[in-house]
């Protein structure tokens, strides 16, 4: 028996293990008590809880435990089985190397290993590898099942995204958390600002599936989620060297689920995400002409004014096609007429206000029940602690944080009423909408151009200018899908004084509202 022998204690337990009961205490005490029954003296103890045994080289215990054995700190390492030290077959046998030219001893309770013996390195290396090709195959068959599991819709793993639950193995709505996903596309419709969403939610006292602060990634995360709007996407990532990367498209696995949002809302947000990507790469000076960045060729070129005669003129320079500043200019105003002057389909209007009032009323409501459970808990927690039933400390800890909900669950009920109030005059005063559309057109020359260049961008796709006409292309919020009936509208002639174009109508309200609002407040 080795009386002056020094070694360490090798400790890595995985997540599913420590929740198992597999504690790393347990596995503290068991080589403890091997190394008593040597003689050994137990000198160090190297705890990795929690991290992977797929490389472990680089971690600062694996470093620390080296340096103790080149120091002599220690001449051998004892541990619970070979899996727990590593399952990267290279790193076992690099392990082994370095234990066998420092004279040291690797001990493998589970497996009664020791390396510096020849028969002790052939079962080493054995076992090692089949633990290696034991983790690949539970990876492959993971990997397999995986789209398998998707297209039959059930539950693949990880938490459920907010506004949905699993019950029974289904995927269903979360009555709790479903308002505020619906929330969070008001208010980026309303706003245009991932951050400013991500803030007010947290100032309401909203926090994520995972109970953290909302941020302005996971708000983009959730705007971008088909799922809002019922179509639930499975298998289309994988990780690569870290990063997520997307699979290719014929391999994602979608299927239909409860929608939160109608599918226009959803396309209006995401249509505000790509054009503000597209802004945000913008590079360079501050446009000096009005339309600039918009006017393109219909050969597909960009258009750019050249100063060469007195009067300004937008020219290609691939086919020479050109038109005067002053010309497109004029015909953009009078396309601006037509768009903000279009007969208002008022009806679905109304309709739209109609389900943004049940949507308020419908957080108002939940606001206002939570708040009377939250009543009941701080009555029944007062209750007890006047009884003697629990002590002071229990019941600070308990009734610190139902108290400040309750709190901000109270200061957001008068908004919600508010919000309501205002919904309600909103939709008796649609006239009075119209006539500010009206204005905005009639005001238009007396604009400083500041105001107007933000109109452009906010409003205008792109205008396409052919030989014989012009097709300037607007874009609305929200988007709506044309009935059958409608046709597409016309594109006005180069030289016409007035737009011929007719968009349809019951979706511009909103903007000319926002436009109004913004340029007379």
């Amino acid at each position: 028996m080795e009386q002056s022998k020094k070694v360490g204690i090798w400790i890595r337990v995985s997540t599913d293990d420590q929740v198992k009961g597999d504690s790393p205490e347990h596995h503290e005490r068991r080589a403890k008590m091997y190394a008593e029954s040597k003689g050994w003296e137990v000198a160090a103890i190297y705890r990795l809880d929690a991290m992977s045994g797929k490389s472990v080289m680089g971690y600062p215990e694996t470093k620390q435990m080296l340096d103790d054995i080149h120091s002599g700190k220690i001449s051998g390492l004892i541990f619970s089985k070979l899996a727990r030290l590593a399952r990267n077959t290279k790193e076992l046998l690099d392990f082994a190397d370095i234990f066998k030219s420092e004279n040291a001893d690797l001990i493998s309770l589970h497996e009664s290993i020791d390396t510096s013996s020849p028969a002790g390195r052939l079962f080493y290396t054995m076992i090692a590898a089949m633990a290696q090709w034991e983790r690949e195959e539970i990876a492959s068959r993971v990997a397999a099942s995986v789209p398998i599991r998707a297209k039959m819709g059930k539950r693949i793993g990880g938490y459920p995204p907010l506004g949905y639950k699993w019950e029974n193995n289904q995927l269903v709505l979360d009555e709790k958390t479903a308002p505020i996903r619906k929330l969070i596309y008001d208010l980026f419709l309303e706003h245009k600002r991932k951050k400013t969403v991500a803030q007010i939610l947290n100032e309401k006292g909203y926090r994520s599936q995972r109970g953290k602060p909302f941020t302005d990634v996971g708000i983009g995360h959730i705007l971008k989620d088909p799922m809002s709007k019922g179509q639930r996407r499975s298998n289309y990532t994988d990780r690569k060297k870290g990063k997520k990367i997307f699979k290719p498209v014929e391999e994602w696995v979608i299927i239909p689920c409860p929608a939160i949002v109608p599918e226009d809302v959803w396309d209006a947000c995401n249509k505000i995400l790509e054009e503000t990507a597209k802004k945000n790469k913008r590079k360079g000076p501050k446009a000096k002409h009005l339309l600039s960045g918009f006017v393109m060729c219909e050969c597909g070129q960009t258009m750019y004014v050249y100063h060469a005669t007195k009067t300004p003129k937008y020219v290609c320079n691939k086919c020479k096609n050109r038109i005067s500043e002053e010309d497109i200019n004029y015909i953009y105003k009078e396309q601006l007429k037509s768009f903000l002057l279009t007969d208002i389909d008022l009806k679905t209007y109304l309709e739209q206000l109609d389900t943004e009032l049940v949507h308020k009323r419908e957080l108002l409501d939940s606001a206002m029940n939570e708040r009377n459970n939250l009543r009941k808990k701080i009555d029944t927690l007062i209750n007890l602690r006047t009884s003697g039933e629990i002590d002071k400390q229990i019941f600070t800890y308990q009734y610190k944080p139902i108290e400040e909900r309750y709190k901000q669950v109270s200061d957001e009920i008068p908004e919600l009423q508010s919000a309501v109030d205002i919904i309600t005059i909103q939709h008796q005063s649609s006239k009075v909408v119209l006539q500010d559309a009206k204005d905005l057109y009639a005001n238009w020359d007396t604009m400083t151009y500041d105001d107007k260049r933000n109109i452009v961008e906010l409003i205008t796709d792109e205008i396409v200018v052919g030989k014989e006409d012009i097709h300037i292309k607007l874009s609305y919020l929200p988007t709506k899908t044309p009935s059958n009936n409608q046709s597409p509208p016309a594109t006005p002639p180069r030289n016409s004084g007035k737009s011929q174009s007719h968009l349809q109508g019951g979706f511009l309200l909103y903007v000319s509202l926002y436009i109004s609002m913004r340029l007379l407040l």
